[in-house]
């Protein structure tokens, strides 16, 4: 979507086309449309920073002290805690600060992996000897209920709250549980192969479900971005750690990265973007270094290939326009919704 600034209204009311006044008032109107959108300034660094900081401490930063309140202690406190930040969340959000409210329902969220750990020592079910702090560092089974829990209190409060930052520990937690599942698949730490495999499909289907939101929620936030953003992260891993002497196979594995940067391009999501162009140079960095390594020729050719995209990029510019409408035309009535809400 594109960034109108006070500069280019002026321009715009210099040529006629608004009136000075219409520009300064369009500019107020726009300003408070996008008080509730992250942007990059000092206000929204200032909320972001400090709820990752008091999120921080509640499950990153958590230290072996903290053991010392026993299982009923810490669910107590995380109870508690939870209670203050739906407390704000509520003020916040009747003040009409979306924002923080979402941050503090965020907040509440990251709380009950803590919260659950600390029932099941009260209760006498925790199956090991790890601690709460190793939760963010170690893949185990048992890790399961925290995740579990973690995603139902998440869609619980997302469904309430509708905060598109909520999806932040949802979209971690399914990340985390791609991981923690195959321990509880094998009954031990697995294999890189297998960890690998059930990644690339875990991943897969985090995309999928992220696709599927961003379509429900084509004419409201961005509720998908945290979901896609780890649901790539974990399809792209899962897909590059799969090893294979075959160069056919090395080639499909560039076709995909080729394909996920095009995906990219098409929903207006840079991360397919950005781990397929990296997909991409690991493909042309196994040729240079293993096919043609003795070719001089190889260099050359690829210098003309990326000369040859700069070329069609310029072409596409040139008709953009009237190609897109055209390719628009073939698809769902609700994808050329969400692509209309994500390009204009």
């Amino acid at each position: 979507m594109a960034r109108v600034s006070l500069q280019s209204l002026q321009q715009a009311a210099q040529q006629g086309i608004i009136s000075p006044q219409q520009a300064t008032q369009l500019l107020e109107f726009l300003e408070q449309q996008e008080a509730d959108t992250p942007s990059f300034n000092l206000t929204h660094l200032l909320y972001y920073f400090g709820g990752l900081i008091a999120i921080g401490a509640m499950t990153l930063f958590m230290n072996l002290a903290w053991e010392g309140f026993g299982g009923w202690g810490l669910l107590g406190i995380s109870i508690v805690y939870a209670v203050l930040g739906l407390m704000l969340c509520q003020r916040f959000k009747h003040q009409g600060y979306a924002i923080p409210a979402g941050i503090c329902a965020t907040f509440v969220i990251c709380l009950t992996p803590l919260a659950t750990y600390g029932f099941q020592h009260a209760m006498g079910w925790w199956p090991s000897s790890d601690q709460y702090q190793d939760y963010h560092r170690y893949v185990h089974w048992h890790w399961i209920y925290m995740e579990l829990a973690t995603l139902v209190v998440g869609l619980i409060l997302s469904w309430r709250y509708r905060y598109p930052f909520m999806l932040l520990p949802v979209a971690v937690t399914l990340w985390y549980m791609s991981m923690d599942i195959c321990a509880m698949l094998t009954g031990s730490r697995p294999n890189w192969e297998f960890r690998s495999l059930v990644s690339l499909y875990f991943g897969l289907a985090m995309t999928l479900l992220a696709f599927w939101i961003d379509i429900r929620s084509r004419h409201s936030k961005d509720f998908a971005f945290w979901i896609y953003l780890f649901g790539v992260l974990t399809f792209w891993c899962g897909l590059s750690l799969q090893h294979s002497d075959s160069e056919l196979a090395k080639l499909a594995y560039f076709s995909i990265n080729l394909t996920m940067m095009l995906c990219g391009v098409i929903l207006a999501r840079r991360v397919f973007v950005v781990f397929g162009a990296f997909g991409c140079f690991a493909y042309f960095y196994h040729l240079a270094d293993n096919v043609f390594q003795d070719s001089w020729l190889f260099p050359i050719s690829l210098t003309l290939v990326g000369l040859a995209i700069i070329y069609l990029g310029i072409l596409w510019q040139k008709h953009q326009q009237r190609l897109s409408r055209q390719l628009r035309s073939y698809l769902p009535n609700a994808l050329q919704e969400l692509l209309a809400n994500k390009l204009h």
